[in-house]
């Protein structure tokens, strides 16, 4: 869909699986060796999200029916299911690949355009691979760690990742800009929606919640890069 369906809901759903001691420090680490900027990034971004896009948030989940929103989902995420397909094959899992390739015809044919997730009451499997991964699968290294506002948190590697997909996104190649934008638009507070009740926790799980994001970003793109069997870690920060 676009890069936004991927960052934006700051790791909040690991920040709730991944638990960890939260500290205060800026100073570099290897994982985050331009800190002090990504900070001064994150607080850029704290009263944009807390003023602006978290109203427009609670907006649209008072506003739109249940039903619309999750028929919203469901088109996005038939759109995420696309890109899973090509890379599950990609990294040579044809497996998955086939799972979501099942899952884009099915709903696709018979969820009007895939408004409908007749897939998942199949029990089709959905893969959630991205490029992202796939790049970390053909041996590229993360990177340094990034926050990006409006985005959130990212690493070099999934930078390049998200980049790929949104110039390859069906949407951005939309030539009415109008359609273009609103699709942009709808997909960007929908995703933030499914993140909201998690986001309200963040601040009072961690005494620094910018540690805790990171931590939990990076060991949950750790974790998706290597299904589930990461290497042994030296270090938390390294």
């Amino acid at each position: 869909m676009m890069i936004s369906r991927f960052v934006v809901p700051l790791a909040l759903a690991a920040s709730l699986a991944l638990s960890g001691c939260a500290t205060t420090s800026s100073a570099p680490t290897r994982a985050d060796p331009f800190e002090p900027f990504n900070r001064v990034m994150y607080k850029i971004n704290e009263p944009i999200d807390r003023d602006i896009i978290l109203p427009g948030v609670r907006a649209y989940n008072e506003t739109v029916h249940p039903v619309v929103r999750q028929m919203i989902s469901n088109f996005f995420g038939n759109l995420d299911d696309l890109f899973g397909a090509l890379n599950s094959a990609l990294q040579g899992k044809p497996e998955k690949a086939g799972n979501d390739l099942g899952r884009v015809i099915v709903n696709s044919m018979f969820g009007l355009g895939g408004l409908i997730d007749f897939a998942s009451e199949a029990n089709i499997p959905r893969s959630d691979e991205d490029f992202g991964q796939t790049f970390g699968h053909w041996g590229m290294p993360a990177g340094p760690y990034l926050f990006i506002p409006l985005l959130g948190p990212m690493t070099a590697r999934d930078g390049l990742g998200y980049g790929v997909r949104a110039y390859l996104s069906p949407v951005l190649h939309i030539n009415d800009h109008v359609v273009r934008d609103v699709l942009f638009g709808v997909g960007y507070v929908d995703l933030r929606a499914k993140g909201y009740e998690a986001q309200q926790l963040v601040g009072g799980a961690a005494l620094d919640p910018y540690t805790f994001i990171r931590r939990s970003y990076l060991q949950r793109r750790e974790y998706l890069t290597y299904d589930g069997q990461p290497p042994p870690r030296k270090d938390e920060d390294e």
